[in-house]
């Protein structure tokens, strides 16, 4: 079989895509691409915007490969230019849409079924969860979605934050008391809803 090996080294991919290698970047682009649109996408909160912002994103990244410092993940430093580009993309827009987060569908695993009862039970935790969620102010909502919905690791979400880790910490935990006030009480822990953070 002629040419690279499947799993090249991220680092290696960057290097060729530094020397202008068009392939390499695209693989970067399709490994990076599902989790970028998902960030855009809590940020805008529309699936056109974040297309755009994600691709936008990937270019300005292309662009700046030259600043990108070796030996450091890719991947934190792409998602912070891809949060950039939609808050950018948004701030343009001169307007603020909700956040609208929305839960994976579960499927029960195995050969048994999960009875009516049970699967409108799961669907309305699910509603009341994201109801509460999309109450929140909108930092708390990024911060909730970065960590749970996007899986990002601490590390990610503070170079996408621009903070500390320690900082990513203490408002993921902020974001949790309010998120349990708001689950318990109904009401935004702060007397903020989502529409006003």
């Amino acid at each position: 079989m002629e040419g690279r090996p499947l799993d090249e080294t991220e680092s290696g991919l960057v290097e060729r895509a530094r020397r202008g290698d068009v392939r390499a970047y695209e693989e970067l682009v399709r490994r990076y691409q599902d989790i970028a649109f998902r960030l855009a996408y809590t940020i805008l909160g529309s699936v056109e915007e974040a297309e755009d912002a994600a691709q936008e994103g990937f270019v300005r990244a292309y662009h700046a490969l030259d600043r990108f410092r070796r030996g450091t993940p890719l991947r934190p430093w792409l998602l912070t230019i891809v949060a950039n580009a939609a808050r950018t993309r948004r701030a343009t827009a001169a307007r603020r849409p909700a956040l609208t987060l929305q839960a994976a569908a579960t499927h029960p695993s195995g050969d048994w079924a999960e009875s009516p009862e049970a699967v409108a039970l799961i669907a309305e935790q699910r509603r009341e969860l994201l109801g509460a969620v999309n109450a929140l102010r909108i930092d708390d909502q990024r911060v909730i979605a970065y960590r749970y919905f996007l899986d990002l690791s601490e590390a990610e979400m503070a170079a996408v934050l621009g903070c500390a880790r320690g900082t990513v910490k203490s408002r993921l935990s902020r974001a949790l008391g309010r998120l349990r006030q708001q689950l318990v009480t109904g009401a935004p822990a702060s007397g903020e809803g989502g529409r006003h953070g």
